[in-house]
């Protein structure tokens, strides 16, 4: 193993160790229903974009794994992650709360059969990701997460995964960026241009991921 390799897996037991109160409370799928309105008005909205700090869309968060939700939305709630309407909504969330909502998005959707391997994208797309060591948390197909607390990443969208990425290399604005030990790390590897490539290669690819409908739009 290399040495950015085992760099990766020492946060992993450091960030493991740091997230591990956002596990501690069973969250309700059914409870987690009754509380999702500020959610589902933008994630319940297909084709939705936001427009701070730039336009992209809405991620897709129905089939994302709970144990993931949990931690960023818990991430938002104490300020490692920067944005200052999801601080607001996350602020306002009870842990109970957190967990019974990530318990719902995680059941939400129809689940998808994705391939035990990611497909082969362009030679640049390839070594990128095998210079992120992308597959060593978000697995081989970068839908099985080595462990909850990390997302599945494949299919995500493009123009999302971009402005993700690109605010783990920020650590100096107020309203902006992300804290976070392993992708801090990984993305300081890479130029914003490269990150765009991975981003494009990540949102290509087959996804149990969804946006589902909110009922009174569809």
């Amino acid at each position: 193993m290399n040495k950015f390799l085992s760099t990766v897996w020492l946060l992993l037991v450091t960030s493991s160790s740091l997230t591990a109160f956002a596990q501690d409370v069973q969250g309700n799928a059914l409870a987690g229903a009754k509380k999702n309105a500020l959610c589902i008005g933008c994630h319940g909205i297909k084709g939705y974009h936001i427009g701070f700090p730039e336009v992209y869309q809405i991620p897709k968060i129905s089939g994302q794994s709970a144990g993931y939700l949990s931690a960023a939305l818990h991430a938002y709630k104490v300020g490692e992650r920067k944005h200052p309407s999801m601080r607001t909504m996350a602020a306002g969330l009870s842990d109970q709360d957190i967990a019974d909502l990530a318990a719902y998005f995680e059941s939400n959707g129809v689940a998808a059969t994705i391939p035990a391997t990611a497909a082969v994208g362009s030679a640049k797309a390839s070594e990128l990701v095998t210079k992120g060591a992308c597959t060593t948390c978000h697995g081989p197909n970068l839908s099985q997460p080595i462990a909850p607390i990390y997302p599945k990443i494949a299919g995500q969208h493009g123009d999302y995964v971009y402005a993700a990425l690109r605010s783990y290399k920020t650590n100096d604005k107020p309203l902006i960026g992300r804290a976070h030990p392993i992708m801090g790390g990984v993305t300081q590897q890479f130029s914003n241009a490269e990150l765009k490539v991975l981003a494009d290669y990540v949102g290509s690819l087959p996804s149990e991921l969804q946006t589902v409908q909110r009922a009174r739009i569809k």
